[in-house]
């Protein structure tokens, strides 16, 4: 049975240039997931468990919060990204220069925080850059 609006139509949330928003809050959520998941396996994470559950709670925070009519979020989010791409590709790389082998566990779970980290950033960056590109619909 279609739906009866009344006669009024409900305008379709408008398309906004360069926002992938959506994409980082699923990449923040799943970063939050492995970190909680890499911290109960004992793996060893550049972070003590206090930072990694606090850093699980700040990335589900800012996912939660991000949406396409405040670019201030965005500037947040980029600095969450950041944060992680150093934090977790400097150990990364550290641990595969120091031979640590890519299957160890411990490796798999901080390669894996900094290649999220790595691609939030690239979709943050192009948000905000739309964000400067275009203005925002009304």
């Amino acid at each position: 049975m279609p739906y009866d609006d009344g006669g009024e139509s409900i305008p379709q949330r408008r398309r906004i240039p360069h926002y992938h928003g959506d994409i980082v809050r699923v990449l923040f959520v799943v970063g939050a997931i492995v970190l909680i998941v890499a911290q109960s396996t004992g793996a060893d994470l550049p972070l003590t468990t206090a930072g990694a559950v606090v850093s699980a709670v700040l990335l589900v925070v800012a996912a939660g919060i991000t949406n396409p009519t405040q670019s201030k979020i965005h500037w947040l989010n980029a600095c969450i990204a950041v944060g992680g791409a150093l934090l977790f590709g400097a150990n990364a790389v550290g641990r595969y220069r120091a031979g640590i082998s890519v299957f160890d566990t411990s490796f798999i779970y901080v390669e894996a925080l900094a290649l999220l980290s790595l691609i939030a950033l690239y979709f943050t960056t192009r948000t905000i850059r739309g964000f400067y590109l275009h203005e925002t619909p009304p």
